[in-house]
């Protein structure tokens, strides 16, 4: 297999490097008291539950680099959806470096293929209306480049990876600049005089929502709106810049919130909180 397509070499090296110290920095007593030196081995890595899959690379990523003659038989492509007793992949090599490898390569199988399950589900929920459902900066330390490929597989958009990609104006900056008597529009306006990144700012209400687009703000992050308020709030802008809802996003209200006609649907919950997908793996021969 190649490298995760939108997902540098270095950016699996390196969350593999960290996983496999933490993993195997004082060794595994166990499988070298039992596995003999030169020993091969056969596996099986088994779906025991439905969902989608994520993280294939990473996973031969481990293998490989426990041992570099790792043969990957077979392995099903990222986004392939999974049923139970479904065998995503078949390794033969080195018995050791199976099992050494086993709990850090399944962990990101099941991470990942849990962030992509969850980010279809949601995907599915508004199918058919063009509100796009996409992540947010809440992700688990080290992992966002991984868990942010894991939404797309999932069939989601990413926001922004990292500060540096957008001006994003939440409550605590207005806050801040409320100390000299600063309000939303003068931080719309300031954050325009120094930059030419899209400026995004959170708005609560109607009064703020007319404030921002008289700034000049490009997309607007309706938080914790009700449906009823970002409907009247779509209504008001008119199209005159970027609707994102966020706050209180459910498997049982995205449909309704995506009907107002909001563009964006940001959900943390798809990298903060994900259930891992229930993955195993055999050893056959």
């Amino acid at each position: 297999m190649g490298h995760i397509p939108g997902l540098e070499l270095f950016e699996i090296d390196d969350a593999v490097d960290r996983a496999l110290a933490e993993d195997l920095a004082s060794g595994d007593p166990t499988t070298d008291s039992l596995i003999p030196p030169g020993r091969k081995g056969r596996a099986l890595v088994v779906a025991k539950g439905e969902g989608i899959l994520a993280g294939g690379d990473v996973a031969v990523a481990v293998w490989r680099r426990l041992d570099p003659a790792m043969r990957i038989v077979s392995i099903l492509p990222d986004g392939s959806k999974l049923r139970p007793a479904e065998v995503i992949a078949e390794i033969e090599g080195d018995a050791a470096a199976i099992l050494k490898g086993e709990r850090t390569a399944i962990n990101f199988l099941q991470h990942l293929s849990g962030v992509a399950t969850e980010t279809s589900r949601f995907v599915r929920a508004v199918e058919g209306l063009p509100a796009r459902i996409v992540d947010t900066r809440k992700t688990v330390p080290g992992l966002r480049a991984l868990q942010k490929y894991a939404v797309r597989v999932g069939g989601g958009s990413n926001h922004r990876r990292s500060l540096g990609d957008g001006v994003l104006i939440k409550d605590n900056h207005i806050a801040a600049l409320g100390a000299e008597g600063a309000g939303l529009g003068e931080a719309v306006r300031r954050a325009k005089a120094r930059h030419t990144l899209r400026i995004e700012i959170e708005v609560e209400t109607m009064a703020q929502v007319s404030e921002a687009l008289e700034a000049g703000a490009d997309i607007l992050l309706l938080d914790n709106m009700t449906v009823a308020e970002m409907a009247e709030a779509v209504a008001l802008v008119d199209g005159r810049a970027v609707t994102e809802a966020s706050g209180n996003i459910s498997l049982e209200n995205v449909r309704e919130v995506a009907s107002t006609g909001v563009d964006l649907i940001s959900i943390g919950r798809l990298t903060h909180s994900p259930r891992a997908l229930d993955i195993s793996l055999d050893l056959v021969g």
